[in-house]
Protein backbone atom coordinates (compact mmCIF):
# COMPACT_ATOMS: atom_id res chain seq x y z
CA UNK A 1 0.00 0.00 0.00
CA UNK A 2 2.86 2.57 1.19
CA UNK A 3 4.22 1.77 -1.92
CA UNK A 4 1.86 2.43 -4.09
CA UNK A 5 0.86 5.82 -2.88
CA UNK A 6 4.48 6.88 -3.72
CA UNK A 7 3.54 5.98 -7.04
CA UNK A 8 0.55 8.02 -7.11
CA UNK A 9 2.47 10.64 -5.08
CA UNK A 10 5.13 10.33 -7.96
CA UNK A 11 2.23 10.62 -10.83
CA UNK A 12 0.62 13.35 -9.69
CA UNK A 13 4.31 15.01 -9.13
CA UNK A 14 4.84 14.07 -12.42
CA UNK A 15 1.65 15.49 -13.97
CA UNK A 16 2.02 19.31 -12.41
CA UNK A 17 5.27 19.85 -14.37
CA UNK A 18 3.62 18.95 -17.01
CA UNK A 19 0.64 21.14 -16.89
CA UNK A 20 3.07 24.12 -15.72
CA UNK A 21 5.34 23.42 -18.62
CA UNK A 22 1.66 23.81 -20.78
CA UNK A 23 0.84 26.97 -19.14
CA UNK A 24 3.50 28.30 -19.79
CA UNK A 25 2.90 28.41 -23.21
CA UNK A 26 -0.11 30.31 -23.09
CA UNK A 27 1.82 33.46 -21.72
CA UNK A 28 2.36 34.62 -25.18
CA UNK A 29 -1.15 35.10 -25.59
CA UNK A 30 -1.95 38.75 -24.19
CA UNK A 31 -5.15 40.25 -23.92
CA UNK A 32 -5.80 43.62 -26.08
CA UNK A 33 -4.55 46.84 -24.38
CA UNK A 34 -7.12 49.70 -25.22
CA UNK A 35 -4.88 53.21 -25.98
CA UNK A 36 -6.42 56.62 -24.97
CA UNK A 37 -5.34 58.76 -27.58
CA UNK A 38 -6.02 62.87 -25.85
CA UNK A 39 -7.14 64.79 -28.68
CA UNK A 40 -4.14 68.11 -29.58
CA UNK A 41 -4.75 71.45 -28.41
CA UNK A 42 -6.01 74.32 -30.54
CA UNK A 43 -3.38 76.42 -32.10
CA UNK A 44 -5.96 79.45 -31.35
CA UNK A 45 -7.14 80.22 -27.86
CA UNK A 46 -10.73 81.41 -27.22
CA UNK A 47 -9.57 83.96 -24.97
CA UNK A 48 -6.12 85.76 -25.73
CA UNK A 49 -5.59 88.54 -22.05
CA UNK A 50 -8.26 90.98 -23.51
CA UNK A 51 -9.22 90.07 -26.70
CA UNK A 52 -11.13 87.44 -27.68
CA UNK A 53 -12.35 85.20 -30.06
CA UNK A 54 -14.72 86.19 -32.22
CA UNK A 55 -17.54 83.37 -34.35
CA UNK A 56 -16.56 81.94 -37.19
CA UNK A 57 -17.85 84.08 -39.63
CA UNK A 58 -15.96 87.35 -38.64
CA UNK A 59 -12.80 86.42 -40.25
CA UNK A 60 -12.79 87.52 -43.99
CA UNK A 61 -11.09 85.49 -46.68
CA UNK A 62 -7.61 86.52 -47.83
CA UNK A 63 -7.07 87.11 -51.36
CA UNK A 64 -7.09 83.34 -53.20
CA UNK A 65 -3.58 81.50 -54.01
CA UNK A 66 -4.07 79.00 -56.07
CA UNK A 67 -0.35 77.72 -55.55
CA UNK A 68 -0.78 77.60 -51.84
CA UNK A 69 -2.49 74.53 -50.64
CA UNK A 70 -0.17 72.72 -53.09
CA UNK A 71 3.08 74.40 -51.22
CA UNK A 72 1.91 73.70 -47.30
CA UNK A 73 1.37 70.09 -48.61
CA UNK A 74 5.38 70.33 -49.61
CA UNK A 75 6.32 71.21 -46.68
CA UNK A 76 4.46 69.00 -44.72
CA UNK A 77 1.18 70.59 -43.02
CA UNK A 78 -0.34 69.16 -40.32
CA UNK A 79 -3.29 71.70 -39.53
CA UNK A 80 -4.53 74.85 -39.10
CA UNK A 81 -6.93 77.72 -37.45
CA UNK A 82 -8.09 81.13 -38.01
CA UNK A 83 -9.98 83.29 -36.26
CA UNK A 84 -10.58 86.79 -35.71
CA UNK A 85 -10.15 88.41 -32.40
CA UNK A 86 -11.18 91.24 -30.82
CA UNK A 87 -11.28 93.88 -27.39
CA UNK A 88 -14.99 94.43 -26.65
CA UNK A 89 -17.70 94.75 -28.63
CA UNK A 90 -16.86 97.48 -31.06
CA UNK A 91 -12.82 97.62 -31.21
CA UNK A 92 -10.83 97.05 -34.38
CA UNK A 93 -10.39 92.70 -35.84
CA UNK A 94 -7.38 91.18 -36.17
CA UNK A 95 -7.43 88.08 -38.05
CA UNK A 96 -5.06 85.11 -37.21
CA UNK A 97 -4.14 82.15 -39.44
CA UNK A 98 -1.78 79.53 -37.17
CA UNK A 99 -0.58 76.59 -39.17
CA UNK A 100 1.61 73.44 -37.93
CA UNK A 101 3.98 71.69 -39.66
CA UNK A 102 5.67 68.26 -38.96
CA UNK A 103 8.88 69.89 -38.28
CA UNK A 104 10.64 72.69 -38.19
CA UNK A 105 12.09 72.31 -42.13
CA UNK A 106 8.52 72.85 -43.14
CA UNK A 107 7.85 75.54 -41.20
CA UNK A 108 10.82 77.27 -42.55
CA UNK A 109 10.15 76.23 -46.23
CA UNK A 110 6.75 77.87 -45.52
CA UNK A 111 7.64 81.13 -44.04
CA UNK A 112 10.33 81.27 -46.56
CA UNK A 113 6.98 81.14 -48.97
CA UNK A 114 4.92 83.57 -47.30
CA UNK A 115 7.05 86.03 -46.02
CA UNK A 116 6.04 89.46 -48.14
CA UNK A 117 8.86 92.19 -49.42
CA UNK A 118 10.24 94.38 -46.52
CA UNK A 119 12.65 94.63 -43.74
CA UNK A 120 12.47 91.61 -41.19
CA UNK A 121 11.51 92.85 -37.81
CA UNK A 122 11.76 91.20 -34.55
CA UNK A 123 9.31 92.01 -32.25
CA UNK A 124 9.27 91.80 -28.54
CA UNK A 125 9.33 87.14 -28.05
CA UNK A 126 7.84 87.02 -31.70
CA UNK A 127 9.29 83.89 -32.54
CA UNK A 128 12.51 82.57 -34.31
CA UNK A 129 11.38 84.46 -37.13
CA UNK A 130 9.43 87.61 -37.61
CA UNK A 131 8.29 89.71 -41.00
CA UNK A 132 6.31 92.55 -40.94
CA UNK A 133 5.01 94.54 -43.58
CA UNK A 134 2.53 97.06 -43.13
CA UNK A 135 -0.20 95.74 -40.65
CA UNK A 136 0.60 91.98 -41.84
CA UNK A 137 2.82 90.52 -38.99
CA UNK A 138 4.47 86.25 -39.65
CA UNK A 139 6.33 84.61 -37.55
CA UNK A 140 8.00 81.30 -37.17
CA UNK A 141 7.92 79.91 -33.74
CA UNK A 142 9.55 76.01 -33.84
CA UNK A 143 7.34 73.94 -36.55
CA UNK A 144 4.51 76.56 -36.69
CA UNK A 145 3.74 79.65 -38.68
CA UNK A 146 1.28 82.50 -37.43
CA UNK A 147 0.11 85.29 -40.11
CA UNK A 148 -1.79 88.18 -38.55
CA UNK A 149 -3.89 91.37 -40.63
CA UNK A 150 -5.80 94.48 -39.42
CA UNK A 151 -3.17 96.24 -37.30
CA UNK A 152 0.41 96.59 -35.26
CA UNK A 153 1.43 98.09 -32.50
CA UNK A 154 2.16 96.98 -29.05
CA UNK A 155 -1.35 95.36 -28.38
CA UNK A 156 -1.55 93.68 -31.58
CA UNK A 157 2.40 92.34 -30.25
CA UNK A 158 1.12 91.57 -27.13
CA UNK A 159 -1.70 89.60 -28.57
CA UNK A 160 0.66 87.25 -30.79
CA UNK A 161 2.92 86.69 -27.97
CA UNK A 162 0.17 85.14 -26.01
CA UNK A 163 -0.77 82.97 -28.72
CA UNK A 164 2.86 82.26 -29.91
CA UNK A 165 3.02 80.33 -25.30
CA UNK A 166 -0.13 78.22 -26.22
CA UNK A 167 2.12 77.07 -29.95
CA UNK A 168 3.21 73.38 -29.81
CA UNK A 169 6.46 72.54 -28.21
CA UNK A 170 9.04 69.96 -30.70
CA UNK A 171 12.27 69.12 -28.97
CA UNK A 172 14.79 67.00 -31.08
CA UNK A 173 15.87 67.32 -34.89
CA UNK A 174 12.10 68.46 -35.58
CA UNK A 175 12.52 71.32 -33.52
CA UNK A 176 15.62 72.66 -35.55
CA UNK A 177 15.57 74.99 -38.59
CA UNK A 178 17.12 73.61 -41.56
CA UNK A 179 21.42 74.71 -42.12
CA UNK A 180 21.08 74.66 -45.63
CA UNK A 181 20.49 78.63 -45.71
CA UNK A 182 23.37 78.83 -43.07
CA UNK A 183 25.90 77.75 -46.34
CA UNK A 184 25.52 81.15 -48.12
CA UNK A 185 28.17 83.27 -48.23
CA UNK A 186 27.60 86.61 -46.68
CA UNK A 187 29.15 88.59 -49.25
CA UNK A 188 27.15 90.31 -51.11
CA UNK A 189 24.25 88.23 -50.01
CA UNK A 190 21.04 90.19 -50.38
CA UNK A 191 19.45 88.63 -47.35
CA UNK A 192 15.39 89.39 -48.32
CA UNK A 193 16.23 87.36 -51.52
CA UNK A 194 17.15 83.79 -49.68
CA UNK A 195 14.47 81.40 -50.25
CA UNK A 196 14.15 78.06 -49.03
CA UNK A 197 11.62 75.43 -50.80
CA UNK A 198 10.99 71.83 -50.27
CA UNK A 199 9.05 70.77 -53.44
CA UNK A 200 8.55 71.49 -56.91
CA UNK A 201 5.72 73.97 -57.20
CA UNK A 202 7.30 76.44 -54.07
CA UNK A 203 10.78 76.18 -55.66
CA UNK A 204 9.55 77.73 -59.05
CA UNK A 205 6.64 80.16 -57.50
CA UNK A 206 9.86 81.44 -55.35
CA UNK A 207 11.86 82.19 -58.32
CA UNK A 208 13.75 79.14 -59.15
CA UNK A 209 16.14 78.82 -62.05
CA UNK A 210 15.72 75.65 -62.99
CA UNK A 211 12.60 73.29 -63.70
CA UNK A 212 11.58 71.64 -59.88
CA UNK A 213 10.79 68.46 -61.79
CA UNK A 214 13.89 67.39 -62.46
CA UNK A 215 16.00 68.61 -58.86
CA UNK A 216 14.67 65.14 -57.02
CA UNK A 217 12.25 66.85 -54.74
CA UNK A 218 10.56 63.32 -54.36
CA UNK A 219 13.62 62.02 -52.78
CA UNK A 220 13.43 64.26 -50.08
CA UNK A 221 15.85 67.17 -51.86
CA UNK A 222 16.14 71.05 -50.09
CA UNK A 223 16.76 73.87 -52.21
CA UNK A 224 17.76 77.23 -51.41
CA UNK A 225 18.30 80.49 -54.06
CA UNK A 226 19.74 83.81 -53.42
CA UNK A 227 20.54 86.96 -55.08
CA UNK A 228 24.21 88.28 -55.03
CA UNK A 229 24.62 92.47 -55.86
CA UNK A 230 25.98 92.78 -58.94
CA UNK A 231 26.68 89.52 -59.91
CA UNK A 232 23.68 86.79 -60.02
CA UNK A 233 21.70 84.40 -58.28
CA UNK A 234 23.03 80.91 -56.77
CA UNK A 235 21.33 77.84 -55.96
CA UNK A 236 22.07 75.31 -53.28
CA UNK A 237 20.46 71.58 -53.12
CA UNK A 238 21.54 68.81 -50.87
CA UNK A 239 20.22 65.30 -51.09
CA UNK A 240 20.21 62.23 -48.51
CA UNK A 241 22.96 60.94 -49.72
CA UNK A 242 26.10 61.30 -52.36
CA UNK A 243 24.42 58.80 -55.16
CA UNK A 244 20.95 60.71 -55.23
CA UNK A 245 23.33 63.79 -55.61
CA UNK A 246 25.44 62.80 -58.28
CA UNK A 247 22.56 61.53 -60.11
CA UNK A 248 20.81 64.97 -60.26
CA UNK A 249 23.97 66.75 -60.83
CA UNK A 250 23.60 65.13 -64.25
CA UNK A 251 20.44 66.01 -64.72
CA UNK A 252 21.05 69.49 -64.39
CA UNK A 253 23.63 69.30 -66.86
CA UNK A 254 22.30 68.13 -69.50
CA UNK A 255 19.15 70.87 -68.84
CA UNK A 256 21.82 73.39 -69.18
CA UNK A 257 22.84 72.22 -72.11
CA UNK A 258 19.66 71.77 -73.70
CA UNK A 259 19.05 75.35 -72.50
CA UNK A 260 21.97 77.14 -74.05
CA UNK A 261 23.49 79.86 -72.64
CA UNK A 262 19.98 81.56 -71.21
CA UNK A 263 21.29 80.81 -67.27
CA UNK A 264 24.30 82.97 -68.12
CA UNK A 265 27.18 82.05 -66.69
CA UNK A 266 26.89 78.56 -64.95
CA UNK A 267 28.95 76.87 -62.48
CA UNK A 268 28.28 73.96 -61.37
CA UNK A 269 30.29 72.11 -57.96
CA UNK A 270 29.08 69.26 -55.90
CA UNK A 271 30.64 67.99 -52.65
CA UNK A 272 29.17 65.03 -51.06
CA UNK A 273 25.47 65.38 -50.51
CA UNK A 274 25.36 69.34 -51.64
CA UNK A 275 25.38 70.57 -55.47
CA UNK A 276 26.12 74.13 -56.15
CA UNK A 277 25.18 75.66 -59.03
CA UNK A 278 25.76 80.06 -60.12
CA UNK A 279 23.78 81.66 -63.13
CA UNK A 280 23.42 84.78 -63.98
CA UNK A 281 25.64 88.02 -64.11
CA UNK A 282 28.57 86.17 -62.83
CA UNK A 283 32.51 86.36 -63.50
CA UNK A 284 33.82 83.16 -63.94
CA UNK A 285 36.48 83.75 -61.27
CA UNK A 286 33.78 85.06 -59.03
CA UNK A 287 31.54 82.02 -59.62
CA UNK A 288 34.47 79.41 -59.10
CA UNK A 289 35.81 80.54 -55.66
CA UNK A 290 32.52 81.36 -54.37
CA UNK A 291 31.31 78.00 -55.00
CA UNK A 292 34.45 76.67 -54.00
CA UNK A 293 34.43 78.40 -50.56
CA UNK A 294 31.06 76.35 -49.57
CA UNK A 295 32.30 73.62 -47.28
CA UNK A 296 29.46 72.22 -45.97
CA UNK A 297 30.23 69.76 -42.62
CA UNK A 298 29.22 66.44 -42.82
CA UNK A 299 27.51 66.15 -39.54
CA UNK A 300 24.46 67.94 -40.38
CA UNK A 301 21.56 66.38 -38.80
CA UNK A 302 19.13 65.55 -41.50
CA UNK A 303 15.36 66.38 -40.19
CA UNK A 304 13.72 66.26 -43.99
CA UNK A 305 11.08 63.28 -43.84
CA UNK A 306 12.44 60.48 -46.13
CA UNK A 307 10.41 60.16 -49.50
CA UNK A 308 7.42 57.66 -49.20
CA UNK A 309 9.17 54.45 -51.21
CA UNK A 310 11.38 54.78 -48.16
CA UNK A 311 9.38 54.26 -45.95
CA UNK A 312 7.61 51.61 -47.30
CA UNK A 313 10.90 49.25 -47.86
CA UNK A 314 11.65 50.13 -43.92
CA UNK A 315 8.16 48.96 -43.17
CA UNK A 316 8.54 45.45 -45.27
CA UNK A 317 12.41 45.44 -43.40
CA UNK A 318 10.66 45.51 -39.95
CA UNK A 319 7.28 43.12 -41.23
CA UNK A 320 9.88 39.97 -42.47
CA UNK A 321 12.58 40.90 -39.02
CA UNK A 322 9.22 40.59 -36.55
CA UNK A 323 7.70 37.20 -38.17
CA UNK A 324 11.23 35.78 -38.18
CA UNK A 325 11.35 36.16 -34.25
CA UNK A 326 7.99 35.22 -33.60
CA UNK A 327 8.65 32.22 -35.20
CA UNK A 328 11.23 31.42 -34.15
CA UNK A 329 9.94 32.26 -31.01
CA UNK A 330 7.01 30.00 -30.97
CA UNK A 331 9.28 27.04 -32.81
CA UNK A 332 11.60 27.31 -29.12
CA UNK A 333 8.48 27.11 -26.81
CA UNK A 334 7.02 24.29 -28.82
CA UNK A 335 10.18 22.20 -28.54
CA UNK A 336 10.60 23.26 -24.88
CA UNK A 337 7.08 22.09 -24.33
CA UNK A 338 7.59 18.82 -26.14
CA UNK A 339 10.55 17.84 -25.02
CA UNK A 340 9.24 18.45 -21.49
CA UNK A 341 6.05 16.42 -21.88
CA UNK A 342 8.25 13.32 -23.57
CA UNK A 343 10.27 13.66 -20.87
CA UNK A 344 7.42 13.27 -17.80
CA UNK A 345 5.59 11.02 -20.22
CA UNK A 346 8.29 7.97 -20.30
CA UNK A 347 8.79 9.12 -16.28
CA UNK A 348 5.65 7.98 -15.52
CA UNK A 349 5.74 5.45 -17.50
CA UNK A 350 8.45 3.86 -15.79
CA UNK A 351 6.78 5.12 -12.27
CA UNK A 352 3.63 3.04 -13.60
CA UNK A 353 6.28 0.05 -14.06
CA UNK A 354 7.48 0.10 -10.82
CA UNK A 355 10.89 1.99 -11.98
CA UNK A 356 11.97 5.08 -10.72
CA UNK A 357 11.64 8.11 -12.61
CA UNK A 358 15.18 9.01 -13.11
CA UNK A 359 17.60 6.44 -14.08
CA UNK A 360 21.18 5.85 -14.81
CA UNK A 361 22.30 5.85 -18.95
CA UNK A 362 23.61 2.58 -19.99
CA UNK A 363 26.50 2.93 -21.85
CA UNK A 364 28.03 0.01 -23.88
CA UNK A 365 32.02 0.08 -23.71
CA UNK A 366 34.25 -2.51 -26.02
CA UNK A 367 37.98 -2.39 -24.93
CA UNK A 368 40.25 -3.48 -27.78
CA UNK A 369 43.54 -3.72 -25.07
CA UNK A 370 43.57 -7.28 -24.60
CA UNK A 371 43.70 -7.00 -21.00
CA UNK A 372 41.19 -7.65 -18.02
CA UNK A 373 38.78 -5.27 -17.90
CA UNK A 374 35.70 -5.14 -14.94
CA UNK A 375 32.12 -4.96 -16.92
CA UNK A 376 28.78 -4.42 -15.41
CA UNK A 377 25.88 -7.02 -16.39
CA UNK A 378 22.73 -6.81 -14.85
CA UNK A 379 23.71 -5.11 -12.07
CA UNK A 380 26.72 -7.61 -11.02
CA UNK A 381 30.02 -6.84 -11.87
CA UNK A 382 32.31 -10.02 -13.67
CA UNK A 383 35.80 -10.36 -15.00
CA UNK A 384 36.43 -11.47 -18.18
CA UNK A 385 40.58 -12.72 -19.37
CA UNK A 386 41.88 -11.57 -22.28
Amino acid sequence: MAQGRQRAQRLRQVFFGVWIACSAAGVVAQEPKTTLVMPSAPLLPQQAGEWARQPENAAPPTNPDSRLDTVLTEDGLKRSDRAAYRVGAAGPTVTITAREFIDATGAHAAYSYLQKPGSAYRGVGLGDETNLTGDHYLFRSGTSIVEAEGGRGEKIEALLSRIQVGLPKVGGPKGLAPKLPALLPAKGLQRDSVRYALGPVSYEALGGVLPGAILGFDKAAEAVTAKYAGKGSLTLLTYPTPEIAGDRLRAIEEEIHREGGKAGTVVLRRTGTLVGMTSGAWGLVDAKETLQGINPKMDVTWNKQMPPEFHVEVRKTYSLLSSILIFSGFGALAAIVLGVGLGAGRAGIRVLQGKPAASEPEFLRIDLSGSAVPLQQNGNRTETKG
